[in-house]
């Protein structure tokens, strides 16, 4: 203070939370967040309708798709709708748990800073509690065999089971489970390389029913031949060249001028241009293909030459689309024509057709013989239901990969977490001092997933979940014979059920997953103990904001600008 007058060291139109305030505030945003997604868990889970940006309604129960349409504009609700986004591309599935188990975290954590324990204190419990929660997570784990088609059938169909589509039997876990397999790759270290964002496409076409959805052991596009009535719209056992030149003659990248003395050189002129053109179709007809693929343009000339030579062409298809054909058929992308050897001939596939789907033409390379890319067609009786149908197969090819590439089984139905729960709960009587507490709050935390699971199946939830934490209590290692209790709750009934004769697994990398990202996630939001928010008004040039998400406030006449989250 300087002559009474306090020092303003931030501009004035700044809006700062500290300390205290901002951790409760950070803790009532997670909460929010939480609650949104926090009935959308388990088979018996409720839809949400969403109207997106575009006027699109968005109906699903999938925790990623529900918080990525959501606009917010709390930081730290920003924050925990990243984490959604993050276990969707890690793992696939997992979403809306790890969203309910980071809020209940911090829902657990704020008794502790009432109590003036310090959140760096509650962090390191927290973080030794997590490394608790893995090794018995470890103990629990069993492996399986990955060419057991029937044990895979069962995880993806428990993947499946809490989607809307579980309505339509074993046809989802199944094209999730043959698309994987199609496109695995051995490594030859005895790992496997699954690329489904590459090479399994999902193409979506309205109309038919669900029935009809099918794995192609090839590739479809939607594209027809270049010249519908003169080229063969169908050919067994195909030779396929791929390239990724342009077809047709170069012109200048810039204005080019051209001087001409005599009418006849502007007749020379164009007669090279199709000379050219008649020398690059007879490069292309020596190798005798049936079919020519090109990302580039391909002018008529070249379309004749090709009719004439009785090729198939397909011009500007798509860069992932040609790498796909080039996965399926064993056929090599080219570059330049001159650079052409009889070896870059893809001779894969068994057959090309083009078919027309409703409205649409759409080319098919199929039944090839080692295909490694594969194209997944989804009819549905409207575009709402189709969007929903690829968001669960989506989920269900991420839990597809991951048991590929980690093929280790835990039971599911919340039976993993009331494990950790009794098992944290017996350890934390050895630690000493202050951070007992929160360490056995991690514990407390797990059980919101088979707490959620019995409210949204209509089971009174106090009485199962104190039977189950019976059930788990009297599983001491001498009652067992050693092994692991399974059981957990029964999502479509709300009962108590052995999960391991009921046959819901879950896999090992999406659970590990979701726990470390909540615990971590809530340490972090528990740290941060300032919040600065920086409010420029219209015209002025103060702080235009400091990148913490908090939407501008408004003058009295104008509105909050919207803030869009990107997906």
């Amino acid at each position: 203070m300087m002559g009474n007058q306090p020092i303003m060291v931030m501009n004035t139109n700044t809006k700062r939370e500290t300390g205290r305030t901002a951790q409760l505030n950070n803790i009532a945003a997670a909460k929010a967040v939480s609650d949104i997604i926090r009935t959308t868990l388990g088979p018996r889970s409720m839809l949400k309708m969403i109207l997106d940006a575009s006027g699109g309604i968005v109906l699903t129960n999938d925790g990623n798709a529900i918080l990525r349409e959501i606009d917010v504009t709390h930081p730290a609700a920003k924050s925990m709708i990243e984490l959604s986004r993050t276990q969707d591309e890690e793992v696939g599935d997992g979403t809306t748990s790890v969203i309910i188990l980071a809020g209940e975290i911090l829902h657990l954590s704020q008794p502790f800073l009432e109590k003036d324990i310090h959140p760096t204190v509650i962090v390191r419990a927290y973080m030794k509690a997590l490394d608790a929660a893995v090794k018995i997570i470890d103990q629990l784990a069993f492996p399986i065999d990955i060419n057991d088609r029937g044990a895979l059938m069962n995880i993806v169909t428990s993947c499946i089971g809490t989607k809307y589509t579980s309505r339509f039997g074993p046809l989802m876990a199944e094209l999730a489970l043959e698309a994987v397999l199609c496109v695995a790759v051995d490594n030859g270290d005895g790992t496997k390389e699954v690329d489904i964002k590459k090479y399994a496409k999902i193409e979506k076409i309205a109309g038919g029913s669900i029935e009809d959805c099918r794995v192609l052991k090839g590739v479809m596009m939607n594209k027809d031949v270049v010249a519908p009535g003169r080229m063969k719209r169908r050919i067994e056992n195909p030779r396929v060249m791929l390239l990724d030149c342009p077809l047709e003659y170069k012109k200048g990248e810039n204005q080019t001028n051209v001087e001409i003395t005599k009418e006849e050189d502007w007749a020379v002129l164009l007669k090279m241009e199709e000379e050219w053109i008649q020398g690059v179709c007879a490069q292309i007809a020596a190798f005798k293909p049936d079919i020519v693929v090109t990302e580039k343009g391909l002018s008529d000339l070249c379309t004749h030459y090709f009719c004439k030579a009785g090729i198939t062409a397909l011009r500007r298809v798509r860069k992932t689309d040609n790498n796909r054909i080039a996965r399926a058929t064993g056929a090599t992308i080219v570059h330049r024509v001159e650079e052409l050897k009889e070896e870059d001939i893809g001779t894969g596939a068994g057959l090309f057709k083009v078919e027309k789907l409703g409205e649409e033409y759409f080319t098919f390379f199929v039944d090839c013989v080692e295909p490694k890319a594969c194209s997944i067609i989804l009819r549905g009786a409207s575009r709402d239901v189709l969007n929903e149908v690829e968001r669960n197969l989506h989920d269900a090819m991420g839990v597809a990969r991951n048991v590929v590439h980690d093929p280790r089984l835990l039971p599911g139905g919340g039976a993993v977490e009331m494990a950790i729960s009794k098992a944290i709960a017996d350890e934390a009587l050895k630690i000493e001092g202050v951070e007992q507490l929160p360490f056995r709050a991690i514990g407390i935390a797990l059980e919101v997933i088979p707490r959620t699971l019995a409210q949204n199946c209509g089971a009174n939830v106090i009485r199962t979940l104190t039977k189950l934490r019976a059930k788990h209590a009297d599983a001491t290692e001498e009652n067992t014979g050693g092994k692991a209790c399974t059981f957990g709750i029964d999502g479509n009934k709300g009962t108590i059920v052995d999960m391991k004769e009921l046959g819901i697994w879950e896999a090992y990398a999406v659970k590990v997953q979701s726990i470390k990202t909540a615990v971590e996630s809530a340490a972090m939001l528990l740290r941060i103990d300032d919040i600065v928010s920086g409010l420029s008004k219209k015209g002025s040039s103060a702080g235009a904001g400091t990148g913490t998400g908090v939407a501008p406030m408004a003058e009295d006449n104008d509105e909050d600008p919207p803030e869009k989250l990107q997906d």
